[in-house]
Order: C-alpha cells, then structure tokens, then sequence
C-alpha cells in the first residue's frame, strides 16, 4: 500500500450522507437537514466537525489537493512517522469512543446515517493502521519528492499566485529533507522484516528520481516556480523568494534526493522481491483481504470478485463478438482487435481542434437528452478541454469538480498525445464517464447539497468510480450507441478493462500469478500493446485493490436498477432511481442498497 494513496482515501473517502425518507431525493435532502435535532444530535455534529477538522490538520497534503483550505498552505506533515501513526491512531479511537457516547436510537434518520457513516470510516481507517504500509513509503505511482515537484511547478494544486503562496511552499519544501529520512528508515525497517516492493516497481521509480537531479541543478523542478514569477509578484519579492528558494533547495533538498537516490539503488533494489502480489509479504493474505473490503466496501472475497471478473470478461468478449459482424469482419474476436489499426476510418481526425470539436458536439447532444433520465442537473457547467501539452505525457482523461464557490465550472479534460491516432471509439463512453452523467452529476451536484462539509467531500471509489463507469452505460438511453457501432465497442473495450482488473487484481495478490503472467492475460484478452499492458498491471501490482471498486460498483448500480424496475413494474421511474442514487453523495454499497431497497419499499 502507497502512503499517497492511502492518506488520500483516507480523507477522500471519508464520509458519505444522510438518509432520505421519501422518493423525491433531491427535495428531501435539504428538508432532513433541517429537521430539529436532539441533544445527540447536536453532539454527532460536532464530533464529525472535529473529526474532519482534525483529518485536514493530519493530511494537510490532502488540505491541499483536494480541499483546497489555504490555511495548511504551508503546512507538512510526515505521515509515515512513528508519532504521526500514533496520532493517526489516536483520532480514530477517539472518534469511535465518541460515537459510542451517542444514543443512536435518539437520532433523526439523517442522523443515523451520518452516525453509521462515521463509524464505518475510522473504523476501516483502523483497520488499515493494522498493517504496516508505512514501509513501502516510495513507490512509482505516489512519492512525496515528485509529488513536491508537481507543486513546484506552479501548476499543480499548491497555488503559487502571490509571494505568500511562495512563502507558504517554501515552508513544506524545507521538511522534505526529513520526510525523505525518515522514508529511508522504513524502508529499512521494511527489509528486515521482508516487507518491500516488488523489484520492476522499484525499477520504475528510479528515473523519477533521476528527473529530480539535473545535472545543472539552478534547472531543478523544484526552482521552476522561480523562472517565471507571476505579474502580481514585484522585483523585490522575486528577488527575496528566489534567493531563499535556491539556499533551501541546493542546501538541503536537492542533497536529500541524493541521498534517496543513491539508497533505491544501492541498498533497496537488491532487496527488491521478485514477487508481484501483495499475498507474498508476511501477513499479506490477510492484508489483501482488508484492502479488498475497503476498495470495494463490500464483503465480497477474492475468490468471488475474480470468479466475478472471469464471467463478466466472457460476457463482454460476447459482445464484442456481435459488434465484430458490424464492421463486416470475419474472423474472431482477438483478430479482430488487431485489424482496427488498419482502419483509416476509425482515425480521420488530423488536429487537437477537429477533436475537441467533436467533444463539443457530443456534450451538446448529451446535455439536451439527460433530462429523460434526471429529475436535477447541476448547476455548475460542465466545459470540454483537451489536456495542455506541459502534462500531456504523464495525464490521465480526468474531470475536475467546480469550484465550490461557483468560480471556476467542472471540467473534462481529455488527453489526445496525436490526433491522428486518436479513434472514433473513445469519444462517447469516455464523455459519458468522466463528463456527465458520470463525475460531473456526482461530484458537482454533491457539491449543492445542503449537508455538512464531511458529507460534501465524502468520497468512495466504489460508489464514484461505479456510477461513472454505469453512467457509460446509459449512452444506450441516450441513443448515443444505436446505429453507431465504433461508439458502443468503445464501451465494451472500457467495461472489458475493468473487469479484467478483477482477474489480473485478484490474481497477482491472491492467487500468486506473476507479474508476466498478468500482463500475458491482458494481452491475449483485450489485445493491448505490451506497454499498455505493462503500465496497467504495474499500477495493480502498487496500488492492490484499487482497481476492484470500479467494476464492482458499477454492477452493484446496475443490479440495484434491476431489482427496482422489477418489483415496481410500471411504476419505476429511472429518473426517479438516479435521483436516490446521486441524492445524498457517496457512501459505501452497502448502505446504498440498503437505501434503495427502502426506497422501493416505501414506494410499493
């Protein structure tokens, strides 16, 4: 487990919302939030301030990247310390100790679901404490030294607008020597106990590292901000900053890259593992296990979720087995996959404008649809953007919330490295997924409700990455795949990579399977090129578990549909179903299906 990525889910999928009586969510909502509340519950609503409050002041980082709070502007925290831990620790049990102060029997609904939420949260954050992640503190897809070059760029989440903005950057950029020793500790302490990373991970960092160290070190990212200052910035602060930037950085932080450097290469990499799964460590079945409940929020096993992922690979490749007919192909489905290279017709576009033209086109015809099939939409705007080529290599396709004071709209940005090779297939289910109805009509509309700020910003990847992956399903009630058939196996390709992650996933960390037997499976399944296979199964061997939440909450979103349009017969209304959905934010599977089937209950 990656230490970014854990303290990033363990404020950003902190807390989901409250419990609506009645079917008209949207309305609800703000009427619960209103109802009179007990003594308890005036007591819950401070525990769950303090609580989040608390959680910024442990991962100011996260303050930052997420929530945007300039107050931990300059803040650092060393989250892979032995006291942090301990506060880390301290928190969760003093928030569960005060939720068991609190009668929940004497709470409104809303209430209780807030109650069940918080509990669920510092109890899974406790039960990740249990394992020692800490000691794998550097990895290729999360590493705090790169992650602070990101931010020197200027461009990143830490703003770098003002010469306090600079100040407040320098003050982090100064604790980064520590944090990079005490990572060397636990990666110390890590090999004594037989608890590193996987020796290709290891490899992939190096560079990353070597990035950090130019051989002309006034070119360091970590001066970048200093090449060229804002306009609102005078001489005399430019001066000031970029004297103390270049003593903090030659001084201190660049020899501590160095430092870290020189450690990866010659003392990690010979203890690197030649294994690929987390299974493999001491305590690793068990550790899997826990990471698997916590992605998935679902008490579904390993052996399940990859029977799971077997099925629904075989399903979809029958799919694409009928669509193969529309493009008057022959052969089967794996030939197939390799004679789309050599249709021109797939890729006629010849500039970045041509294909944002596209986008533009489709976010119009889309927007003019969904209200067939939701009651609300947000109210924040959605706008279309192709990926600046300063992050182009190393982005993501990838949406972006509004600003929460209605400043700044949602965004979807897509990456297009050549639009020559950029295929009709991508277009629909990728603006499905992260545009709208996918993030956007989660994240923006969240954003608008009346709830408190933990519920706002509650966050679980089952729950996010599920709707956005089932919202690509809904290009079918759009119209958007008849008569279209480069669109829909578009969507297969993007529903087949996610179940596939389920098989490779379970694979590598329960099952055993090497890391080349991994990427063998996605190349003969999916028909990916060796890079692209590489680079997913690498990201799988970091981050175990992840990549189960999307598969796993798009069926359980879909199965919940089903249940409801069969027991209300003509009387279910899917605009109606979306809006108990998306009504009261993110929140673990469970408790969603425990809300739908109250919901249809109570409209039965």
């Amino acid at each position: 487990m990656n230490t970014l990525q854990l303290t990033r889910r363990s404020l950003g999928a902190s807390l989901a919302t409250s419990l609506l009586l009645g079917p008209a969510a949207w309305r609800h909502a703000s009427a619960a939030s209103s109802q009179p509340s007990t003594s308890h519950g005036a007591r819950l609503a401070r525990l769950a301030e303090d609580y989040y409050d608390a959680s910024l002041a442990l991962f100011p980082m996260n303050a930052t990247e997420n929530v945007g709070d300039p107050k931990y502007e300059a803040a650092f925290e060393i989250e892979i310390a032995p006291a942090h831990l301990a506060r880390q620790r301290r928190l969760y049990e003093r928030t569960l100790a005060g939720l068991g102060r609190i009668d929940a029997g004497a709470l409104t609904a809303p209430e209780r679901m807030s109650y069940e939420l918080l509990k669920y949260e510092v109890q899974d954050r406790l039960a990740v404490l249990a394992y020692p992640w800490h000691l794998t503190p550097v990895g290729h897809m999360d590493c705090m030294p790169v992650m602070l070059a990101q931010y020197a760029s200027g461009k990143a989440a830490q703003p770098m607008k003002t010469a306090a903005h600079y100040d407040h950057f320098l003050e982090r950029l100064k604790k980064l020597p520590a944090w990079i020793d005490q990572a060397m500790v636990n990666m110390e302490r890590g090999m004594a106990r037989g608890i590193v990373l996987p020796r290709p991970l290891v490899e992939r960092t190096m560079p990353q590292l070597d990035a950090l160290l130019p051989a002309d070190p006034s070119a360091s990212p970590y001066l970048a901000a200093t090449r060229e200052f804002p306009a609102e910035i005078g001489g005399a602060d430019r001066q000031r900053i970029a004297a103390a930037y270049r003593a903090t950085v030659l001084g201190s932080v660049i020899p501590a890259v160095k430092r870290l450097r020189a450690f990866m290469a010659d003392r990690y990499l010979p203890h690197a593992r030649q294994t690929a799964g987390i299974g493999a460590l001491p305590g690793g079945p068990g550790w899997y296990r826990m990471l698997v409940r916590s992605s998935t929020t679902t008490t579904m096993s390993p052996d399940e979720i990859h029977e799971l992922g077997l099925k629904e690979v075989a399903r979809i490749r029958g799919e694409m087995e009928k669509v193969k007919a529309k493009f008057g192909f022959d052969g089967d489905v794996d030939a197939f996959f390799k004679s789309l290279a050599g249709r021109p017709e797939l890729t006629p576009y010849r500039t970045e404008e041509e294909v944002l033209a596209v986008y533009r086109a489709l976010h119009q015809r889309v927007s003019a649809s969904l209200p067939r099939l939701f009651e609300r939409a947000p109210k924040a705007a959605l706008d279309v953007r192709i990926v600046e080529p300063i992050r182009r290599a190393t982005a993501s396709d990838h949406y972006v919330p509004p600003a929460a004071d209605g400043s700044r709209p949602g965004a979807f940005y897509a990456v297009v490295m050549d639009p020559t090779q950029y295929r009709t297939t991508r277009f629909v289910s990728l603006y499905l997924h992260e545009g709208q109805p996918g993030h956007h009509y989660h994240m923006a509309l969240q954003q608008e409700l009346d709830l408190p700020r933990f519920r706002k910003l509650g966050w679980y990847d089952a729950f996010g990455e599920g709707w956005a992956l089932y919202a690509e399903s809904l290009g079918h009630d759009l119209g958007l795949y008849d008569g279209d058939p480069a669109a829909y196996l578009g969507r297969l390709f993007m529903e087949l990579h996610r179940a596939l992650r389920l098989v490779v996933d379970t694979g590598l960390h329960d099952k055993g399977w090497s890391r080349e037997q991994a990427i063998a499976y996605l190349l003969e399944k999916e028909g990916s090129t060796e890079d692209e296979a590489r680079r997913a199964i690498e990201r799988y061997m970091a981050w175990p578990a992840q990549a189960l939440a999307y598969k796993v909450g798009e069926l359980k979103i879909l199965q919940l549909r089903e249940r409801a349009r069969e027991k209300l017969g003509p009387r279910f209304d899917i605009r109606a179903f979306h809006a108990q959905v998306l009504g009261e934010g993110s929140m673990p599977l469970r408790m969603l299906e425990a809300k739908i089937d109250r919901w249809i209950a109570a409209q039965a």
